[in-house]
């Protein structure tokens, strides 16, 4: 019979692409990754790796095993789900990751839901930008991330995830309450404000140096950081404008001036599980509480809008 664990560390092989990463992956080390996967070509009795210079590629036989290997781990969860939907949620630990504002704004509520309502499930957050909690969620460090996509992004479903929409966030722009930029009726009276942006190199920074850009604005980058509470921090001390998400809107953003921003731009969050496990009753009962929370933010109704 095939071993199972062998059998996934083929698939991350697949997935991962060397030897190396397999090993950083699974806190195992190169050679007990090796000596695995030779174990499993002894019980197959097929050749599943062949050398490509300094390192290995699967072969095609090895390819569909790993295929194979993604669809029974798939199985294997379901089963586990199927087990415990007949009864009610059980305990255990629930482990989830996710960018800085959904744990600034719904993770707390959220938790406190599942307390309540849940409370042997043990629920375990860690702070992880999407790509990375993408990677985390397929190598089963964790069972749920929560991701965003902002406009004009990727709305790929990664093969073997499930994807559930959580909320349509409004991108705003955050204006000193006071001094001489607190009273501009339109995007153009920005082009001489400097700005607290995301790093280049995230999307986040990216639509914001797109849209300025759109608008006719090089923006001058005064701060560059990925803390959007840093962020509105700079612009309630009156040394920034920021673009920031409405779900920070409702409690942080006393001492600003919030605006809407020309096209009414949003981005979209999303829940994201490995599809084996959508049906958990812990993983369902999280999904609805952060629906929950979500639907308890306070709307953003009063807020003025800027000119194009």
């Amino acid at each position: 019979m095939l071993n199972l664990h062998r059998l996934f560390l083929l698939h991350e092989l697949h997935r991962l692409g060397t030897m190396s990463a397999v090993a950083r992956a699974r806190s195992m080390s190169p050679s007990a990754v090796s000596q695995q996967l030779a174990q499993l070509e002894r019980e197959t009795k097929v050749s599943l790796l062949e050398q490509a210079g300094r390192g290995v590629v699967l072969t095609d036989a090895g390819e569909r095993l790993a295929r194979r290997a993604q669809e029974m781990m798939a199985l294997m969860e379901t089963a586990q789900a199927e087990l415990v939907a007949a009864g009610s949620v059980q305990g255990g630990v629930l482990r989830v990751a996710s960018f800085q504002t959904p744990m600034i704004a719904l993770a707390p509520l959220a938790v406190s839901i599942l307390e309540e309502r849940h409370p042997p499930v043990r629920i375990e957050i860690a702070q992880r930008e999407v790509e990375e909690a993408y990677e985390g969620l397929l190598a089963h460090h964790f069972e749920v991330i929560l991701g965003e996509t902002y406009p004009g992004g990727e709305l790929v479903v990664r093969r073997g995830t499930d994807r559930e929409d959580l909320l349509r966030d409004p991108l705003l722009v955050v204006l000193p309450a006071t001094g001489p930029w607190s009273q501009v009726g339109s995007l153009a009276d920005l082009a001489e404000v400097p700005w607290a942006l995301d790093p280049d190199g995230m999307r986040t920074g990216i639509w914001e140096r797109t849209f300025l850009r759109a608008a006719g604005i090089e923006p001058w980058i005064r701060f560059e950081t990925p803390d959007p509470l840093l962020q509105v921090h700079l612009v309630r001390s009156g040394h920034a404008a920021a673009f920031v998400p409405g779900l920070i809107a409702a409690e942080h953003l006393g001492g600003t001036r919030p605006l809407r921003l020309p096209g009414n731009p949003h981005r979209s969050l999303y829940t994201a599980a490995r599809a084996g496990s959508r049906e958990h009753p812990a993983l369902l009962a999280f999904r609805e509480a952060l629906l929950e929370a979500a639907g308890s933010l306070t709307d953003l109704q009063g807020l003025d809008r800027l000119r194009d």
